[in-house]
This record gives structure tokens, sequence and C-alpha cells, in this order.
């Protein structure tokens, strides 16, 4: 199995890209959202997940280790396949996928082409969880911890539950690690 392919970035197209290492070009099927990441790169080291079926063994490539993370959790769900998973993540980006998993946003979900409302369903049900649990192992502690505890603390004052408040403050500051207490509070009105 593949971890990942450090080479020359030799084709480029918003579905696929050949990748050129020790002499050898490897056909990798990406989505738009590494597509945009690798746009303008000339060398490039692309995650791998490798698909290997009677008919065909296929790679698929991101540009980090998230979005691959996230790849791998979305076929593990009856009914998404690889392709699948990867128009997902060329319809949204891994940050919104997540949100909206999180956030039982099947709406946003059904918007993509091919997921349809039983699939949407069963992607908010079967992933809720982990994402939950990845959102909250990946968030990194802002500089300033005093603004986490601050808009916490605003927060449950309001009436919120504290863990959704949690939840919630992680996931923005993953986000975005630049945050006043005002708008970490603001955007987090937004999604309580």
């Amino acid at each position: 199995m593949f971890e990942y392919i450090t080479g020359r970035i030799v084709e480029l197209t918003p579905a696929h890209l050949v990748i050129e290492n020790g002499g050898v070009g490897y056909f990798v099927n990406v989505s738009l959202h590494t597509y945009t990441c690798m746009s303008g790169k000339e060398n490039a080291t692309v995650y791998i997940h490798q698909v290997i079926r009677d008919d065909a063994h296929m790679l698929f490539g991101f540009e980090g280790k998230r979005e691959r993370e996230l790849f791998r959790m979305l076929i593990t769900v009856s009914g998404i396949g690889a392709n699948t998973a990867r128009m997902m993540l060329s319809s949204l980006s891994p940050p919104e996928i997540e949100q909206a998993i999180v956030e039982e946003n099947v709406e946003a979900l059904k918007g993509v082409k091919g997921i349809g409302l039983k699939s949407a369903q069963r992607v908010v049900v079967d992933l809720k969880n982990k994402m939950g649990k990845m959102a909250e192992e990946k968030a990194p502690e802002p500089a300033d911890s005093s603004v986490r505890e601050e808009a916490f603390s605003a927060l449950v004052m309001l009436g919120f539950p504290k863990n959704s408040v949690e939840k919630v403050i992680s996931r923005l500051l993953s986000e975005s690690a630049e945050h006043t207490v005002e708008s970490l509070v603001k955007n987090a009105l937004r999604r309580l």
C-alpha cells in the first residue's frame, strides 16, 4: 500500500494528475479541492489511497492526510464508493463536509451530485460521532487560551450546554486560529 508519492507534476486536470517519481508516471484521481491546492506547483507530495478491484487498480490522491482521512471515512458508509466520495470532496471542501456531518445538515450533503436523501442521512448517522471526535483531536490550541476560555464562559452564561459550546469553539478555532473573543462568540452563536 502506498502512503504518499513525491515527485514532479507532469499533468494536472480537475479530475486527475500524473506525478512522476523515479522515472514512473503515476495516474492519480484527485478531487477538485486537491486540484486547487496543486495548481501552479511543479513538484508536490500527494497522499495516496489505493483501491484494488477485479477490473482495476486505482490511486486516489489528496493534498493532505486530513482530506484522505475524510475520504476513507466516507467510503466506509454503505452506498458511498470511492468515486462518490471524490465527488463529495469536489463539491464541498473537507471542512464543509465535516461541518455538515457534525451539524446534521443533510441538505448540504444532498446538494452533491449522486447523493440522495437516504445516502445523505446515512452519511450523517454513520459518521457524526467519528467526525466529532476527529474535530476535537485536530483542533489546535489558540495562542492565547484566554480567548477560548472567555468565549466559552460567555456562551455557557447565555445558557448553551457546555459540550455543545466546546465542540463549536474547537471547530471554529480549527478553521482559523485568529479569533478575538467577540468574533469567536458571534460565530459560535450562528452555529449553536
